[in-house]
């Protein structure tokens, strides 16, 4: 039971997370730091169930090539990129529980301008105005530079109303950079690779964006539903959702 409501909790603010701002992110984490904590514990859990985790494919990729190039990592979690490669690593998040991550809003780093090689989001484009993150990526990397993007497969999923993958390349490639590959090969995510064009446009271009969902919307609308009822039935109510959900997990995070 225990578990289950630690699992409802990572959901709730899941949802909270994907269906605000970066800025209201913030200062959500700010108000209750704890929930950090809570989320990061439930994210954890979930990640223990993939058989194969996005950040260790980035990770062997960037050691793949050479040590001096300079990588930002947005969102960056437990910063295991950061401990894992031996490139310098700028790692930024909602929250810092250590001093080699820094706290800010995704969408407004201390960085210089064209100042590093990659840019990592890994399952970290969350928020309504994730754009403005990747503005930001293009910001701060160099002409030629690396945009790397792991998400979660279903919120690419047009059949179960995920965005169209296609659309989501055409934007981001609007914003100035160029599709260099995509991997849709494992079940559980899809990683795209971008590289930062050498000349940009200088004058502003309308963007149409994609809406990228939530995967874990339905359970926590039912979840929220459940808090409402009389407390003797929440157990059971959510105990039969959970279980639900577990036999339909695919349709959310595959």
């Amino acid at each position: 039971m225990k578990a289950r409501l630690a699992g409802g909790h990572f959901r709730m603010i899941n949802e909270k997370l994907y269906t605000c701002t970066g800025t209201e992110a913030l200062d959500y984490f700010k108000d209750n730091p704890t929930l950090f904590d809570m989320y990061h514990t439930g994210y954890q859990e979930q990640m223990s169930n993939w058989p194969e985790k996005p950040v260790n494919v980035i990770i062997q990729w960037i050691k793949e090539r050479s040590p001096y190039l300079v990588v930002v990592d947005f969102g960056c979690g437990d910063a295991r990129l950061a401990k894992s490669v031996k490139n310098k690593v700028y790692s930024f998040d909602l929250v810092s529980n250590n001093p080699s991550v820094l706290q800010c809003d995704m969408a407004n780093t201390p960085l210089d301008s064209s100042s590093v090689d990659i840019a990592v989001f890994c399952l970290s484009l969350m928020g309504t105005n994730f754009p403005s993150y990747l503005r930001e990526a293009q910001r701060v990397l160099k002409p030629s530079g690396w945009l790397l993007i792991a998400e979660v497969k279903s919120r690419f999923d047009p059949k179960s109303g995920g965005a169209d993958p296609n659309r989501f390349l055409k934007a981001v490639c609007k914003l100035g950079f160029s599709s260099v590959s995509k991997d849709f090969s494992n079940k559980m995510f899809l990683l795209f690779f971008f590289k930062k064009n050498e000349k940009q446009n200088s004058e502003e271009k309308e963007i149409e964006w994609p809406e990228l969902k939530p995967f874990s919307r339905i359970l926590a609308i039912v979840y929220h539903s459940a808090l409402s009822w009389k407390k003797g039935n929440v157990a059971s109510l959510y105990s039969a959702t959970s279980d639900w959900m577990c036999a339909h997990r695919q349709k959310f995070v595959s």
